[in-house]
């Protein structure tokens, strides 16, 4: 297919105090969160002067994008678009469509399989068409996951093995340490339910294959750092910022209560390394730079955080070989048994269980 626009879609996140509110409130919508909640999470956007450091990161993503284009031959412009605060997606599309565009390739800032990661992503498009009365009049497709590859695995095993290194000079033995690869929980529903149906079989529940995705992201992650020359410690994966009712079971461990248990079990370090995130937004900086260092120091325990792929040459250099897949029929490239992950969903793939599949109490009729 020919596409003569690219969509950088991101979450989004508030850019002044007043905006804080508003955006929580939009996120959780219809989702159950206590007002008691909301106002907790507020006070991390706060302390961060109420701007969330996203959109900065996705302009300078952009930014690098848009220098890397002419090298790569991609000669299709990017644009930038949020599914919760400005650049909105319907005011952006409005603005392709405007400047000439008709067939859109989207790459999204989420590179596993999860309603909220991918499907809510293409609705969030389908109602953008919609409001702008441009359903039958554009076409927007999405980039497929790209969890295992080398784009994204490279700058994460790259500032892993460096901090492995720092930690070897300060005189930690890598048996007693623990690396703790960290991503966002979501509902064991949505984990269980995440991929095409006719490939659930082959995940472990509850995590479905948004966990195996990422359990294959870190294993592949883990085989770079060891490449380096760097001796792996054990690692596990755990997860962070869970946001729903607590009657509702999600995703764990939680990485505080891991890095407790790191601690009795023996552990003298830690090192967290988000990988379910392509940037440090509030996510890392407050649960994981601030509580998982909270609590690591309460343990006694030495402790890093790592870097996020971010705006780093290999994966500025990895989202152009997505594109160009599609843009121009290039070879797919994935690490793990798991990829190359389909190019377009398969019909029932990542359903909203809110919509789709029946509540807990219904379940437990």
């Amino acid at each position: 297919m020919s596409y003569d626009a690219i969509l950088l879609a991101s979450f989004g996140g508030p850019e002044g105090p007043d905006e804080v509110m508003p955006f929580l409130e939009r996120v959780t919508a219809g989702r159950g969160v206590p007002y008691e909640r909301l106002v907790d999470v507020s006070h991390h956007y706060m302390a961060l002067g109420g701007v969330s450091p996203i959109n900065q990161q996705n302009r300078e993503l952009l930014d690098a994008l848009r220098q890397r284009f002419p090298e790569r031959g991609i000669d299709v412009p990017i644009y930038f678009g949020n599914r919760n605060s400005e650049p909105y997606f319907a005011d952006v599309i409005q603005q392709m469509y405007d400047d000439g565009h008709r067939r859109v390739l989207a790459w999204v800032t989420s590179a596993y399989s999860s309603y909220s990661g991918c499907r809510q992503y293409r609705e969030n498009f389908y109602k953008a068409l919609e409001d702008t009365d441009l359903v039958d009049k554009m076409t927007i497709d999405k980039v497929r996951h790209y969890f295992d590859h080398p784009g994204f695995v490279t700058p994460v095993a790259e500032d892993l093995a460096s901090h492995l290194a720092r930690m070897a000079s300060e005189g930690v033995d890598p048996a007693d340490a623990v690396v703790m690869f960290a991503t966002h929980s979501v509902p064991n529903t949505m984990g269980e339910t995440s991929g095409p149906p006719a490939r659930r079989g082959e995940f472990e529940q509850p995590g479905g294959a948004y966990a195996a995705q990422h359990l294959a992201a870190a294993a592949l992650v883990i085989s770079e750092v060891e490449r380096r020359g760097q001796v792996a410690p054990d690692w596990e994966l755990v997860y962070q910022s869970r946001s729903g009712s607590p009657s509702v079971p999600w995703l764990e461990p939680d990485v505080n209560d891991a890095i407790r248990a790191a601690k009795a079990r023996g552990k003298k370090a830690v090192l967290v390394s988000p990988l379910g995130f392509v940037s440090d937004h509030v996510e890392v900086i407050w649960d994981l730079d601030n509580e998982a260092k909270e609590t690591a120091e309460e343990e006694d325990l030495w402790f890093a955080r790592t870097a996020t792929a971010g705006t780093h040459e290999a994966f500025v250099d990895g989202i152009c070989d997505l594109l160009l897949e599609r843009l121009q029929g290039t070879e797919k490239v994935a690490l793990s048994a798991l990829g190359p992950w389909p190019e377009f969903c398969a019909v029932g793939c990542c359903p909203n269980s809110r919509r789709e599949l029946p509540t807990v109490a219904e379940a437990s009729a």
